[in-house]
């Protein structure tokens, strides 16, 4: 099965932040499923960091393309598509981010790996 992180699922995955889902947890860990990073969540995370509202133990510049790798994810680019698709979307979410990821979830027949329950009002399959 594929699935794309929301942004907080990638940061709890690397934390081992008891927040993540024993579900999520399963399925990251399950070598057998693709999981993917958006480059919206790379932006997200630079954004934050940048403002304070995380921290990371390096740079984002460091920290996101390192455990992408060790963790063996695979990175969703944006794709024109994708930006197009957020018109669609109705206007639940009001998290440009995470809209954005949603698009891109409907976009590429992925679930997502999230505990946003606002993300549930949208026609994706949610693995948590």
């Amino acid at each position: 099965m594929n699935a794309l992180l929301d942004t907080h699922a990638f940061l709890w995955w690397i934390a081992d932040d008891p927040r993540l889902s024993e579900t999520a947890r399963g399925f990251i860990a399950d070598g057998t499923n693709d999981v993917y990073l958006s480059v919206v969540s790379a932006w997200e995370i630079v954004v934050k960091a940048a403002v304070g509202r995380i921290e990371l133990p390096e740079t984002a510049s460091q920290f996101i393309p390192r455990h992408v790798t060790q963790n063996g994810f695979e990175i969703l680019p944006i794709r024109f598509t994708h930006a197009l698709a957020v018109a669609d979307l109705p206007p639940v979410h009001r998290d440009p981010f995470d809209r954005l990821l949603i698009a891109q979830a409907i976009s590429e027949g992925l679930a997502i790996l999230t505990g946003d329950s606002e993300i549930e009002k949208y026609h994706v399959n949610i693995i948590w």
